[in-house]
């Protein structure tokens, strides 16, 4: 009898520290899914909202914005003092070279005669999410702040990943854009 308590015991300690450690980790998985959803959305509700034309100077607006911030001089003059303040301060920069190209590309480029069908829109605003996402792991110090889940890694750490993530919008344009 002795022997059938301790190998209950034994399985009641076991099943409790599964289901603490699946509780546990379900946050953690969904959290990195979960920027990646945000972003989607948000970039599909612009699409449909600002229409076909303004996302396209969108996209475009970040390759503009990635090549003007990787040949930024003026980098050494951002703060520096802790991880946090880089990140924030090398995504504040990108983001406002972007917006300085989305402002010119849609007014000078990108007109509404730019023909993408729904589908089309979702796969693109997909692929910009993952390019995004890419950006944040190979050109952003993201990891040294945020931890991903083994499951985002999977698809963003590598650096070869890095190529294919950032012709994918322009493959995606390729293909839907008409």
């Amino acid at each position: 009898m002795l022997g059938y308590t301790v190998v209950m015991n034994s399985t009641l300690i076991q099943i409790q520290t599964l289901s603490n450690h699946a509780v546990t980790s379900i946050p953690a998985l969904t959290g990195g899914f979960l920027v990646a959803l945000v972003i989607f959305v948000s970039l599909f509700l612009f699409s449909r909202y600002a229409g076909r034309g303004r996302f396209v100077a969108l996209i475009t607006s970040l390759y503009v914005g990635y090549a003007t911030y990787i040949v930024f001089p003026f980098t050494k003059y951002l703060p520096i003092t802790t991880a946090t303040n880089i990140l924030t301060s090398d995504i504040v920069l990108f983001l406002v070279l972007c917006i300085v190209a989305y402002s010119i590309l849609q007014n000078v480029v990108i007109s509404d005669f730019v023909s993408i069908s729904a589908l089309g829109l979702v796969v693109l605003s997909f692929l910009v999410t993952g390019f995004l996402l890419a950006l944040a792991y190979q050109v952003f110090p993201v990891r040294n702040v945020y931890t991903f889940t083994p499951a985002i890694n999977m698809f963003f750490a590598a650096k070869t990943y890095f190529f294919w993530w950032f012709i994918a919008p322009l493959v995606g344009l390729f293909v839907f854009a008409r």
